[in-house]
């Protein structure tokens, strides 16, 4: 019995009408915005070998990824992320482009959720790669054009959080326990599940760092955040990190945006081979990620191509909820004109269309038999006019009822 023809898969879902109109402005407008920024756009295979998401070190959870095989049984994935094909892309086919190499790209990626989370496991995305420099220069740059793409959509207000791995990772690493309990660690923190932290927490033996940890809720907000956490901090690579922040934090409030960043300090990332910055952008009325990315300086090594990177990916799906919830977003006009050819005129009428496509007026042909369908279709669909080819041009103009 196919009980499942008629409904799309968990975390699906077709897109209609005003939605696909939607979704299509937001991803011209982002793609416009890379291409003036100097970007080149790349598209990667939706289906990608499982071993460019895992190769002894997984960067995405195996339970996350959609699995199948190929006629040789090799396991392959659709793409859960978009970063990984492109560092291969540059690793291989750009590996002598002059540095820096500036990519974009706008493409689904599959990605699965559980199932109570209302989150879609298909996400249609848009994003940038900088692949070959490093440093506060393009870092800056990055979160700089993170906020103009969150700007350009007029989505809403909108803030960025941006925080950096080396310092929850440098001091979940002074936690003497196994890599077990430090992944869970990371885990509760990357959650925000701060109760599950606690509780994991008083299991372990009491330490200045376990404190701090336990602080990091407290650890949110503007640069008193770092003023606060910089005399806890004692370990050398969270106070570079910490200072690395402070001068991205005020790089960032000289761009005029210290109304939309906010730092966090208790921030890590599901992808794991970020190494740097990291930040997640939100938009006001909506509790969707819509904007994430990070600096990922070691990953292209797996490819044997060690070159620094950052760039960010924009939730588009996310952003077109938006829009459409805030009717910003119309419903397609119809045609102008349903062109209705008499008996052996047929070919003339599609000639005739082509003539009014080229005027740029929307035109629909009749495939009706007589007058009387054309204009019961043409009130249903609400195009205001018929215009019949025959040996002669009538217009009919259904609003008035008169023949022009």
């Amino acid at each position: 019995m196919r009980r499942n023809i008629r409904v799309t898969p968990d975390g699906t879902r077709d897109l209609l009408f005003e939605e696909c109109n939607a979704r299509r402005q937001v991803e011209q407008k982002l793609s416009r915005l890379f291409q003036l920024r100097g970007f080149s756009e790349a598209m990667t295979p939706g289906i990608e070998f499982y071993d460019l998401f895992d190769s002894g070190n997984p960067v995405i959870p195996a339970e996350k990824m959609y699995k199948m095989t190929d006629y040789k049984g090799r396991l392959l994935v659709m793409r859960p992320d978009s970063t990984l094909p492109i560092a291969r892309l540059v690793a291989t086919r750009l590996r002598q482009a002059p540095l820096p190499i500036r990519l974009y790209y706008t493409q689904d990626v599959f990605y699965q959720n559980h199932s109570l989370s209302g989150r879609n496991d298909q996400e249609f995305q848009a994003g940038v790669e900088l692949i070959g420099c490093k440093g506060d220069k393009s870092d800056i740059e990055v979160l700089a054009l993170a906020a103009e793409s969150l700007k350009i959509c007029n989505a809403g207000d909108f803030r960025l959080e941006i925080g950096h791995v080396g310092f929850v990772m440098s001091l979940v690493e002074e936690i003497d326990e196994n890599p077990d309990v430090q992944d869970l660690i990371k885990l509760h923190i990357e959650n925000k599940n701060y109760a599950a932290l606690g509780s994991l927490l008083d299991t372990l033996k009491p330490s200045s760092t376990a404190q701090f940890l336990r602080n990091l809720p407290r650890l949110f907000g503007g640069k008193e955040v770092l003023s606060a956490a910089a005399p806890l901090c004692t370990n050398p690579q969270a106070r570079e990190a910490l200072d690395y922040l402070n001068m991205v934090y005020g790089k960032l409030c000289d761009l005029g945006l210290s109304n939309h960043v906010i730092i966090d300090l208790g921030m890590v990332h599901k992808n794991e081979y970020y190494t740097g910055v990291i930040f997640r952008g939100f938009i006001e009325g909506s509790g969707d990620v819509v904007i994430s990315g990070g600096r990922y300086d070691t990953l292209l090594q797996r490819f044997g191509c060690d070159l620094p990177a950052t760039g960010f990916g924009v939730n588009v799906d996310s952003i077109t909820k938006i829009k459409l919830a805030r009717n910003e977003v119309k419903p397609p006009f119809p045609p102008e004109f349903l062109v209705h050819a008499e008996s052996g005129f047929e070919t003339e009428a599609l000639k005739r269309i082509e003539e009014l496509i080229q005027d740029g007026v929307c035109s629909e042909f009749s495939v009706f038999s007589s007058l009387e369908e054309a204009r019961d279709y043409a009130v249903k669909r609400k195009i205001p006019k018929i215009l019949i080819i025959s040996d002669t041009e009538k217009i009919i103009d259904l609003n008035s009822g008169e023949m022009l």
